[in-house]
């Protein structure tokens, strides 16, 4: 079940440990390949804000999969709890990019995530973890729900559950989302997801992020609901107070990855900060931004956004 103080920060002296359950791929842009999949960009961020991550996932035996572990290493990361699969491809995406760098995604299927196997290390790492992290596109999977089941039945009492909700047709069961939504400590996703799960349409409006997120209170019984409008900015619901934070004009690269980025900056802010949710949002808002200026997922990180500058 989630916390029952879910906004008290957890103000540890070593950092927390953080697990991203789900899918790890290749995202194929116009002008090149960048790691991606929304858990793992999570991780990668979290990892850049002083987090012990651990991602839960699995890739193929090839060279895509083979160089996500070399930059994996690199980066610091570690990889325990990623499996490798023989007879499945490591995933990709082929992303199509509008005038204004929104992207579009075509994803593969039958491949290395959607077999996420539990092994001792994940246990283990979950039975001491401070919060996890799990997207609905992995959910696709019978065998990912179970695996996640697994996952939450060690977990401790304590321990967020942070939901990020990534609709992607023809893999969006909008009654799985709204089961999952249930035992979520904290639920994140943008205005037209939640518009398409509380009303069932297919666009929102100004304004309309608040009312949909006590929607989505009630009905799901979620402490925290964080809802993102692109560059209008984001707001979250907290202790039934509602926050809002303005976003601010960028030169937008590409929109890839820079909601992850910017749930990554909130967690580390209310998950073990002593900062006001106001605060928090607004930095969260400043750091999505950072990402869509700059090129995929996964940008090297300056000393402004990351404390590691890297």
């Amino acid at each position: 079940m989630p916390v029952t103080n879910p906004t008290a920060s957890i103000l540890m002296s070593a950092p927390p440990t953080i697990l991203c359950f789900g899918e790890i791929l290749w995202d194929f842009l116009p002008d090149g390949l960048f790691p991606g999949g929304a858990p793992f960009n999570v991780g990668y961020h979290l990892h850049n804000l002083d987090t012990d991550v651990r991602l839960i996932s699995a890739l193929g035996r090839d060279r895509l999969g083979n160089e996500i572990l070399r930059r994996i290493h690199h980066w610091g990361l570690g990889n325990e709890t990623i499996i490798r699969h023989q007879g499945l491809p490591t995933g990709s995406v082929i992303a199509t990019l509008s005038e204004s760098g929104d992207a579009s995604y075509d994803i593969t299927t039958s491949v290395a995530w959607d077999q996420i196997l539990i092994t001792e290390d994940s246990v283990r790492a979950a039975m001491a973890a401070n919060a996890l992290v799990f997207g609905s596109l992995a959910q696709r999977s019978p065998l990912n729900r179970k695996a996640l089941e697994r996952l939450f039945a060690v977990l401790p009492k304590t321990a967020w559950r942070v939901f990020d909700v990534n609709l992607r047709a023809p893999h969006d069961d909008l009654n799985l989302v709204r089961e999952l939504a249930k035992s979520a400590t904290l639920l994140k996703l943008n205005s037209e997801e939640a518009a398409r799960i509380v009303l069932g349409a297919t666009s929102e409006q100004p304004g309309s992020p608040e009312p949909l997120a006590r929607a989505l209170n009630h009905d799901c019984g979620c402490p925290m609901v964080c809802i993102t409008a692109g560059a209008r900015g984001a707001g979250l619901l907290i202790d039934d107070q509602w926050f809002w934070a303005e976003g601010r004009p960028v030169k937008v690269v590409d929109t890839v990855g820079a909601g992850d980025a910017f749930l990554a900056r909130l967690i580390s802010h209310l998950l073990r900060e002593n900062i006001n949710p106001a605060a928090a949002l607004a930095s969260s808002c400043r750091h999505g931004e950072w990402v869509a200026s700059q090129r995929g997922a996964t940008p090297v990180y300056s000393p402004r956004f990351g404390r590691k500058g890297r």
